[in-house]
């Protein structure tokens, strides 16, 4: 038996003897709310009920995270190799429950789950973006499975997508998704930038874009970084949509629009401070430009055919007009 526990079996056994709570209070330092509930503890549990209890509450009603989040933290980790600020991007899209990564990082440093590996990017690494939406549009495309491509386009200023999902690469497919781009793009779009792509190359693609006013800037082969954000929201959506859902169902496409949704309006990134790409459309609406101004710029007679043979095309550049 402990002091602590003596000294309060010895204030009950002196009220037992005297019965007066106010002369045991008196002769031993101690208040009568104190007195009274170390008396009942004895009177209900015995010498047991004289022990310290925790002084944790019962109920936290301004607690975060429960046990049921808890696991869902550790889960998305474990089985998708995913950061805190994709983990709180799936928490919120898949559970519809949202906490901070501030949050979500002390979970994971509790539950010693060892960081993930960071990539490192020179010291002088600089993250452009174009000023103003539909500047630049960065398009691609990726296989996901046999028989299923994406279409990527992505805006440089605002990060804003449009998402489908075809068959093949073709020129066809291309011109499909061009004119779902066009559509549902809200703001117009002054120039596309791709790679190198036999896709993007066929004459009635350019002639397409020449239609629409839309200059048309491939980047040199092997320069993949200069299509990096299309590169890494295709990351993205490999590890954030494609590992949720069942590919051979037949509402695979529905499924990718809601996703391309989320993506739009309700998913934070860092690069724009924390906004979502429609928030970051509405911000530059005053110096984005109509569509009648964006036509009046284009120059048809400035825009040429270019060839997917990056060698051949810089040789037919280089030529000189015949007078």
């Amino acid at each position: 038996m402990n002091r602590q526990i003596r000294m309060r079996l010895g204030w009950i056994k002196l009220y037992q003897e005297k019965g007066d709570a106010g002369f045991v209070c008196r002769r031993c330092g101690v208040s009568r709310p104190t007195l009274r509930k170390w008396v009942r503890r004895h009177e209900k549990y015995g010498i047991d009920g004289l022990q310290d209890q925790s002084r944790r509450p019962k109920r936290s009603p301004n607690r975060k995270v429960f046990e049921e989040h808890n696991k869902l933290i550790l889960d998305l980790r474990r089985s998708r190799k995913l950061g805190p600020r994709r983990i709180q991007s799936e928490l919120k899209r898949l559970h519809d429950f949202s906490l901070s990564t501030a949050t979500v990082h002390k979970v994971l440093k509790l539950n010693d789950v060892k960081p993930l590996r960071r990539i490192r990017r020179k010291k002088d690494y600089i993250r452009y973006q174009r000023p103003i939406p539909g500047d630049r549009v960065q398009m691609d495309t990726i296989k996901i499975a046999p028989g299923l491509y994406q279409y990527t386009a992505i805006d440089d200023c605002t990060r804003y997508r449009v998402l489908g999902l075809y068959s093949r690469r073709t020129a066809a497919n291309t011109l499909l998704f061009l004119d779902k781009v066009i559509e549902e793009t809200p703001f117009p779009i002054q120039r596309i930038q791709t790679d190198r792509g036999g896709e993007f190359f066929a004459l009635a693609v350019q002639e397409q874009l020449k239609e629409y006013s839309i200059k048309f800037r491939p980047i040199k082969p092997g320069s993949p970084h200069l299509n990096g954000k299309v590169e890494r929201s295709q990351k993205t959506d490999l590890q954030e949509f494609y590992e949720t859902v069942d590919l051979g169902s037949g509402d695979i496409e529905d499924r990718l629009q809601e996703w391309q949704h989320y993506y739009n309006w309700d998913r934070p990134h860092s690069s724009l401070g924390g906004k979502t790409p429609i928030d970051k459309c509405s911000e530059l609406r005053k110096v984005t430009p109509f569509s009648d101004e964006v036509w009046a710029m284009y120059d048809p007679s400035k825009e040429r055919y270019q060839e997917q043979n990056y060698r051949l095309d810089l040789m037919l550049k280089k030529l000189k007009p015949s007078l």
